[in-house]
């Protein structure tokens, strides 16, 4: 059983929306076969549109532009080519000839044209004022372009169901976006504009266009974009390129930096005239194509050029700032180091008269010093760090504290220092701690009525 998405199509179909899923990796057969069907299931055409989109270039199903460029068609430099149908021609009659049949028959059709020339003049003047008043009442539905691809798509199924597929490659896209591609590549635009009641309009299509030398010139140097004038696509194109009979040709190019009409070909050319007359054209403005692409080369060049000297630019910019950054940091990091030096200093300072400020209230608060003859005094010697020595005597029943704040109160002590006795070698419990929550007295700590301490400094520690 089918897959849905595969409902109504032919073998020829499912195989091109197979084989255009396996090129393009698209998972959903509903996106494939939509995309197939808005290109008349043209797998090549397919396939590139979804390559161009992949490469960052939009869709020709895309919405045109909402300025499209505007083409000019008054360049007096206009190249025109003519082809007028044959017009019927007086005959001219030897004296012996009046009274032939033919002679009679032509006689009768001059005079039944001269009598009818005044009705068919009123009527055409009626029918043309009619026309144009119709127009006010009710607009032309041409005028509203809707859906401008699928005007596109509806007139290439058109043509290709009449003519067969041997063809040029129809541009698959809206006008405006056949100009904006012909600007960007600088080719020449060849537009084609197919008036379906026309009556060349068939012998043209089947007999010049199809020609195959007029689709390899057309193939091989420039675009094709073609529009029926019934359709509003075509219609629009129409009203700006004022055409006057068809079959119409207008070659469109880059000239001057405008899109400009440098070629017009109306009427039913035959495939050699047709290819002598495009090729003429082309030759003819092929400088200016030459001259668009050099100005090109020398813009890009001198836009690569300024893009390198402002590359260098930045980089010397961002080099100069980059050594005005480290000088900054180096500045800030000089700044920090003088401010932590400068905290320090006054840290420091600070710790110095706070520690002048305490050994001066400890030297206030001290016990006065017990005289010699005292019989509970006792005589204690200290030996400080820096050599010196320093006599005091106090009494026995005053705490251990009292000689750390004596000694914690003399200029020569260190900031943090024990005091250690020699017989037996210990430490003395002077300050306040687990083992000891009340230091001891003189008596308890067992010294005798002349000591010799030691100062022991532990600042560094």
């Amino acid at each position: 059983m089918a897959a849905p998405e595969e409902r109504d199509l032919t073998q020829e179909q499912t195989e091109k929306l197979l084989q255009f899923q396996d090129l393009t990796g698209i998972e959903s057969m509903d996106q494939c076969r939509h995309t197939l069907e808005q290109h008349n299931w043209n797998i090549e055409a397919a396939v590139q549109d979804r390559l161009n989109e992949q490469e960052g270039v939009p869709s020709v199903f895309n919405p045109p532009p909402s300025r499209p460029l505007q083409v000019n068609t008054a360049d007096h430099r206009i190249y025109s080519y003519v082809v007028s149908r044959p017009q019927p021609r007086a005959s001219y009659f030897a004296a012996g000839d009046i009274l032939s049949p033919s002679f009679h028959k032509g006689l009768l059709g001059w005079g039944y044209y001269l009598i009818m020339l005044p009705f068919r003049f009123t009527y055409y003047t009626i029918l043309d004022i009619f026309r144009f008043a119709l127009r006010f009442i009710r607009p032309d539905p041409r005028s509203r372009v809707t859906d401008p691809v699928g005007d596109i798509v509806s007139f290439m199924h058109i043509f290709e169901e009449k003519y067969g597929r041997t063809h040029p490659v129809f541009y698959q896209g809206t006008y405006s976006q056949a100009l904006n591609d012909a600007k960007r590549e600088l080719r020449f635009l060849l537009v084609y504009l197919h008036g379906d009641d026309h009556q060349d309009s068939d012998d043209f299509c089947r007999n010049t266009l199809c020609a195959p030398d007029v689709i390899s010139l057309i193939n091989n140097r420039m675009l094709f974009w073609a529009c029926s004038t019934n359709k509003p696509e075509g219609y629009r194109v129409s009203q700006a390129l004022r055409e006057n009979t068809y079959p119409f040709l207008a070659m469109i190019m880059l000239k001057d930096r405008r899109m400009t009409v440098v070629g017009r070909l109306e009427g039913l050319i035959q495939p050699d005239d047709l290819i002598n007359q495009l090729t003429f054209i082309m030759d003819a403005n092929q400088t200016y194509l030459v001259s668009e692409r050099l100005e090109r080369e020398e813009r890009n060049q001198t836009q690569v050029l300024r893009q390198q000297q402002d590359e260098a630019y930045l980089a010397s910019l961002r080099a100069d700032q980059e050594k005005e950054r480290k000088k900054q940091e180096e500045r800030e990091r000089k700044r920090r180091k003088e401010e932590e030096v400068q905290q320090q200093k006054m840290a420091e300072e600070r710790r110095r008269r706070n520690l002048q400020e305490e050994k001066e209230r400890k030297s206030e608060c001290l016990p006065p010093e017990p005289p010699p003859d005292d019989p509970e005094s006792v005589k204690i010697i200290f030996k400080l760090p820096n050599d010196s020595r320093v006599e005091r005597r106090f009494h026995f029943t005053q705490s251990l504290t009292v000689i750390h704040d004596f000694l914690f109160s003399l200029k020569e002590s260190p900031e943090k220092f024990q005091i250690e006795a020699n017989f037996p070698r210990r430490v003395l419990p002077c300050l306040p701690s687990e083992e000891w929550p009340n230091p001891p007295t003189l008596q308890e700590a067992g010294l005798s009525q002349t000591e010799v301490l030691f100062v022991q400094d532990l600042t560094d520690d």
